[in-house]
């Protein structure tokens, strides 16, 4: 292995050398104080948003009423080391896109399953229901089992509170398609779209907002029954709706 040799040149022929001025070598590097207090903030932001990245770290501290470029906070991100791993691309689909697309409120709500488990290892089955155009999670329902006549008995309650949307968006399961719930949505007004089999991207909000769910939420709780998992989700969906940052939106 060759030797480092240390060459003895002046300060201007080493700054021609590097393309540096000489004022900019000569200028200390100083790191301003207000800069180290939202190193902190954001140190702060990262912890309570464990999966947030420097955009989520904007929109709060904008939120708290603090006027800061976007390119700032991405520097101070970088520098503070709290960058998130790439997320791997994937395959886009240049096919049919999705059909009837929410343009208000109530227009297009969309529910699906999603599944965890208790601490014992007893399965657990959450029905996720999402307002397409607000984002808004309007309910995560949760049991050992969720039959037909369950999901008729979740929506029948927001239909209570609030008016049915005109269209339900949902795969193909056979909860979604039995008689006694697609009969029941029709004497409501409700029509019903089935997304194609194998066509996940048809149901872009509600696979989201249940991915968004297991990262958030079903990975970082430990849920020791059915009750607990009811409480821990429904307070996940309230900050998940009024707290938490949207991007989208």
């Amino acid at each position: 292995m060759r030797e480092l040799v240390k060459l003895e040149v002046s300060e201007r022929r080493g700054c021609q050398l590097v393309g540096m001025s000489r004022s900019l070598y000569q200028r200390p590097l100083v790191q301003r104080k207000e800069d180290e207090e939202l190193k902190a903030r954001l140190r702060a932001i990262a912890q309570a948003y464990p999966h947030a990245g420097y955009r989520t770290a904007w929109a709060v501290l904008r939120r708290e009423g603090l006027p800061i470029n976007h390119k700032k906070v991405h520097r101070l991100w970088q520098e503070a080391e709290l960058g998130q791993p790439r997320k791997k691309k994937r395959r886009r689909w240049l096919g049919e896109g999705v059909p009837v697309e929410a343009t208000h409120v109530d227009h297009v709500w969309t529910y699906d399953f999603i599944h965890g488990r208790t601490e014992s290892g007893a399965p657990l089955r959450m029905l996720t229901i999402e307002d397409e155009h607000t984002r808004e999670g309007l309910a995560v329902a949760v049991g050992r089992s969720m039959p037909a006549r369950q999901v008729k008995a979740v929506l029948a309650e927001l239909f209570r509170d609030r008016r049915p949307p005109e269209y339900l968006r949902s795969d193909n399961g056979p909860e979604f398609i039995a008689h006694e719930l697609t009969d029941w949505l029709k004497e409501k007004g409700v029509a019903t779209h089935h997304i194609k089999p194998g066509s996940p991207w048809q149901n872009a909000y509600g696979e989201s907002f249940n991915a968004t769910l297991r990262r958030e939420c079903l990975n970082q709780e430990l849920f020791h029954s059915v009750i607990d998992a009811r409480t821990k989700t429904g307070q996940w969906r309230q900050w998940y709706n009024s707290g938490r940052p949207h991007s989208a939106l």
